[in-house]
């Protein structure tokens, strides 16, 4: 059973990157084939934060099959205190374990959720994970050389708004806001491979979809708003900072690149280069698309808003004490 397993992931897995790679290749072709230069450069920005999404929401649906199948409850309950107050700071602290970007860090909280962890450390785990793993922070290091104290401020900052979303859904956060994942029931005859299989699908097609709808709205508001619009706002202090954290949301880049992409704007200060890293893994429309799928659109509204005004705030704050 382990073998079949392995096989229909590793052939998944291939399967998925030939059909990006085809899609990549042959789309802008076809846009180019209608006469829509438009239309062309929307397919390129599309498919780009498409494929760049897939691998990483296959290796989050592979966590989370693998946590709803193979993972007891009681191992939960050691590992993370009953109190959220003192949970969500393990559970964020926690996220600095999963190298993946904001695609995985979605269908892995859901899991959390269905196991038992409470809402607000599940919450905790989701936001730091795509912002302070290793792969992130060696990433900064190399966009950034010389300049430790952006890596140290990313960490830092990044941290502190995922703690501080948990203890502020623990508090505030209501029930019915939340649609938690359901929990997938097995007959006792069925295998724990048979099970993870079967999360596996339903996680992926599930968040699959959701992933393509966040994609194409963040490739319209690409080719939609002209660069030029954006320039006026870089040499303002007060509203450079704000305009590149609502840039990071529709930009949809991976918190492993996104690095390389602060470091390329250059006419902005430091702070602002630092919101648009901190803001880009927790809230994105992507990712946005992707808790309104698995959570409900209550949650997604409520939850995306808090956290892009928790996240800027905790930038401004970060910058000025360490840039």
């Amino acid at each position: 059973m382990a073998a079949r397993i392995l096989v229909h992931v590793v052939l998944g897995g291939i399967a998925l990157v030939a059909i990006a790679t085809v899609v990549q290749v042959l789309g802008p072709l076809v846009a180019l084939d209608l006469y829509t230069p438009p239309v062309a450069a929307w397919w390129t920005v599309f498919t780009a934060v498409v494929v760049q999404g897939v691998p990483f929401l296959l290796l989050g649906t592979l966590v989370s099959a693998a946590i709803g199948a193979f993972v007891p409850e009681r191992v939960f309950s050691w590992l993370l205190p009953r109190s959220p107050v003192l949970a969500v700071p393990v559970a964020g602290v926690a996220g600095a374990v999963l190298p993946g970007c904001e695609c995985a860090s979605v269908p892995v909280a859901g899991s959390l959720m269905r196991r038992g962890v409470a809402p607000a450390a599940a919450l905790a785990f989701l936001l730091s994970a795509p912002a302070i793993n290793p792969v992130v922070l060696v990433a900064t290091s190399i966009a950034f050389p010389g300049q430790p104290r952006m890596v140290v401020a990313r960490l830092v900052a990044s941290l502190a708004a995922a703690v501080v979303m948990g203890w502020l859904w623990a508090r505030f956060g209501r029930k019915e806001w939340l649609r938690l994942p359901t929990t997938r029931t097995a007959g006792a005859a069925t295998s724990r491979g048979r099970a993870f299989t079967a999360g596996l699908q339903h996680d992926f097609l599930h968040a699959g979809g959701f992933l393509v709808l966040g994609s194409a709205a963040a490739a319209t508001f690409n080719i939609a708003v002209p660069r030029s619009l954006l320039d006026v706002f870089t040499g303002s202090a007060w509203l450079s900072v704000p305009l590149l954290a609502l840039l990071a949301v529709v930009l949809c880049v991976c918190s492993e690149a996104d690095a390389f992409v602060a470091a390329s704007l250059s006419g902005f200060s430091p702070t602002a280069r630092l919101a648009f890293m901190v803001v880009g893994p927790m809230v994105d429309l992507k990712l946005i698309a992707l808790q309104a799928g698995t959570f409900g659109r209550a949650f997604a509204v409520r939850f995306s808003s808090a956290t892009w005004a928790v996240a800027l705030v905790s930038s401004v704050l970060v910058g000025w004490w360490l840039l």
